[in-house]
């Protein structure tokens, strides 16, 4: 049985995969804490680099990482690692470019972006989506998501 409420909240509210937020005090991260603690993505600005990419939040660079050559994808721990960096990287341009988007943490722990319509994005998943079979295209993912 299909209850469209129910997958909603189960996403929401079941163990976080890949990368879990977790605060201490009342819950609630400092927004500019958050955004430098998720903009980091070591592994991601690595393998650009080793690429000759520049990795500077804009939503160029998310372009010149749609042409990197896959050469993690032999590596099942780098895939899911570098899928985590790639839709964190993904997150971090979106919030420091489109007004009013945010990044939300899930009572689950798992890192989102908000954006300013009140649509939520889950950019890790995005990321390792890209990571394993380079769809959707990060710089397609932002496209679309500017327009709303």
């Amino acid at each position: 049985m299909n209850i469209p409420f129910v997958g909603n909240w189960r996403k929401k509210h079941a163990p976080a995969l890949g990368v879990a937020v977790v605060s201490a005090g009342d819950g609630t991260p400092d927004p500019g804490d958050l955004a430098d603690l998720l903009s980091s993505c070591e592994l991601l600005r690595v393998q650009a680099s080793e690429a000759g990419i520049r990795l500077d939040e804009s939503p160029g660079s998310l372009e010149e990482l749609d042409q990197l050559l896959p050469r993690w994808r032999d590596d099942a721990e780098k895939v899911s690692w570098l899928g985590n960096d790639a839709g964190l990287y993904l997150g971090t341009v979106i919030v420091r470019t489109l007004p009013g988007a945010a990044w939300e943490i899930w009572p689950n722990g798992h890192p989102v972006v908000r954006l300013a319509s009140g649509r939520e994005s889950d950019v890790v998943q995005a990321g390792h989506a890209w990571a394993e079979s380079g769809v959707p295209e990060l710089s397609q993912l932002y496209a679309e998501l500017s327009e709303d």
